[in-house]
């Protein structure tokens, strides 16, 4: 009766294997032996399935299953004439964002410091990432009063100074792909959160050089921020100074509008970007 079972029954292991080597490896588990894989490519100067199979302790076919899928996302490349493995140009274009980014946020620190010197208001620099506005660094404001912002907060791109900086650097029609499927959600009255109110602020931003956050996202928080460009001209970043409203009125938004025009114009060519 037991043969039986062990027979039919295919949640029981065979005799000399693991119980759980046949099982579906969960997605986690793929994730895991992907990532492992890519770091033994990305390590060795062209690698052979053998050698990444030996390596990594999977087999040959695991491997190049996995290797295949990698390839298929272009995280390495398969040379046919030599049989190596080695890292793809979609891995090395990830790791030189990485890299882009924390140059930007070392480089832009003396201008952030100047700049909330010279307003008394928290100064911000932040990355657009698929939508969505990403504050990766700032220098805090010492009034008691003041704007934070978390590095590594989300924030959404249409009520938000620096997002909607960068977006006057995009044409209407990238603007209206990007936003026509996705709500502008309302934070206040002041919120531009339909597509016709945000691309008519955009052609005032364009004109001006420099956008303001209103009160858009936080009722009695104002903002202005300006666009900062890579080598080809693209805006990637913005550089902003964000404070009460109270402090920062009319008058005082069109004294800084330059101010923090010239300090992104400054991070720029400090990265080695392009003014147009």
């Amino acid at each position: 009766m037991s043969d039986k079972t062990t027979q039919h029954d295919p949640l029981r292991a065979k005799r000399g294997r693991k119980a759980g080597e046949h099982a579906i490896p969960s997605s986690v588990q793929v994730l895991d032996r992907s990532l492992k894989l890519l770091d033994l490519v990305a390590s060795a100067d062209g690698a052979a399935l053998t050698d990444l199979s030996d390596q990594s302790g999977m087999a040959p076919s695991t491997v190049h299953r996995l290797l295949t899928s990698l390839a298929a996302h272009g995280m390495v490349t398969h040379d046919a004439e030599t049989g190596a493995w080695t890292i793809g140009l979609k891995a090395f274009e990830i790791g030189n964002a990485f890299l882009r980014f924390r140059k930007l946020g070392t480089i832009s620190r003396p201008f952030l410091k100047q700049l909330m010197e010279h307003s008394g208001e928290t100064a911000n620099i932040g990355i657009e990432d698929g939508g969505d506005v990403v504050f990766i660094s700032q220098v805090e404001s010492h009034a008691p009063m003041r704007a934070f912002f978390r590095p590594g907060r989300r924030g959404p791109i249409h009520a938000s100074g620096i997002g909607k900086a960068i977006l006057s650097t995009w044409d209407n029609a990238a603007i209206e792909q990007l936003l026509s499927h996705r709500p502008l959600i309302r934070f206040t009255e002041k919120t531009r959160d339909t597509l016709a109110k945000l691309l008519t602020d955009i052609e005032t931003i364009r004109t001006r050089s420099w956008s303001i956050d209103d009160e858009e996202h936080t009722l009695g928080m104002r903002c202005l921020a300006a666009p900062i460009f890579n080598e080809y001209g693209e805006a990637i970043a913005g550089i902003s100074v964000s404070g009460p409203a109270v402090r920062l009125p009319d008058a005082t938004l069109a004294a800084l509008g330059p101010v923090v025009k010239a300090a992104a114009d400054g991070v720029t060519q400090a990265l080695g970007g392009r003014l147009d």
